[in-house]
């Protein structure tokens, strides 16, 4: 990693979203540190594949729903960075690893909403106050939300409710944050093809159809309709732009 360049982590790099995330921030000229939780090969084509595109890049196993295991993380991050740019600092973070939750409210226990709060807002919670002494001013934080903060479809009221959550927080942290220009925004992607939730979206006709009916531009989005904005949100192009929530749908459910 060379010192002129920006440096972005992202959480769940290895695939979907935070795959095309990485990637898209690596188009920009920026370096990536990428997390993953289990599936080291799967992280390490990123690595290779960001490479070959000329930029740096690094990934570290990480379970974004155990808190326990940040300093660790944190310290092996700036560890690295340290040796590779002399300083231990980063410019952006984004909080996207994830998982999906469909139950209905009646149906759900309480250790899936457990899971689900560790993972969609205590984890992103104390990994941003963790990175943030190490984040440099000027830099900016994404946070990942859903459409499902709008778009209400039964099943998915605890998913959409820490999403929420998130919003809220994401607004909080661009006004705490403000004086060291640090900028926090949140997107908010509708229903896209990966194999999130088991690929409900991509590998089921009709859910698919039904989404597709349902959106402005006629089809369910892509990976790329998703990675290119939270990339954006990382130039300087997109300096004035703090505390949003922008939701990228395709117009889903207008």
């Amino acid at each position: 990693m060379s010192t002129k360049n920006k440096i972005a982590v992202v959480t769940g790099g290895s695939r979907g979203l935070g795959k095309n995330m990485a990637l898209a921030l690596a188009k920009k000229g920026i370096d990536v540190v990428l997390t993953y939780n289990s599936n080291k090969e799967a992280a390490d084509k990123v690595v290779a594949e960001i490479q070959s595109l000329g930029q740096k890049a690094f990934a570290f196993q990480l379970d974004t729903s155990n808190i326990n295991l940040f300093d660790n993380f944190i310290k092996q991050v700036t560890d690295l960075l340290q040796a590779q740019t002399g300083s231990p600092n980063f410019d952006f973070l984004i909080n996207n690893a994830g998982t999906g939750l469909y139950a209905l409210t009646t149906d759900t226990t309480e250790e899936q909403l457990d899971a689900i709060f560790n993972i969609h807002y205590k984890g992103v919670f104390f990994l941003t106050q963790k990175a943030l002494p190490f984040m440099n001013d000027g830099g900016g934080i994404v946070n990942i939300s859903s459409g499902l903060t709008r778009i209400i479809i039964p099943g998915s009221s605890v998913y959409g409710s820490m999403k929420a959550a998130v919003e809220t927080l994401t607004t909080y942290l661009a006004k705490e944050l403000g004086a060291r220009k640090i900028r926090v925004n949140v997107i908010a992607p509708g229903a896209i093809e990966t194999d999130f939730g088991g690929g409900r979206t991509r590998d089921n006709k009709e859910i698919n159809a039904h989404i597709a009916s349902l959106t402005a531009l006629g089809r369910v989005g892509l990976p790329d309709d998703v990675g290119g904005v939270v990339a954006f949100l990382c130039t300087e192009d997109a300096r004035w732009i703090n505390g949003q929530r922008i939701e990228v749908s395709g117009g889903q459910s207008l």
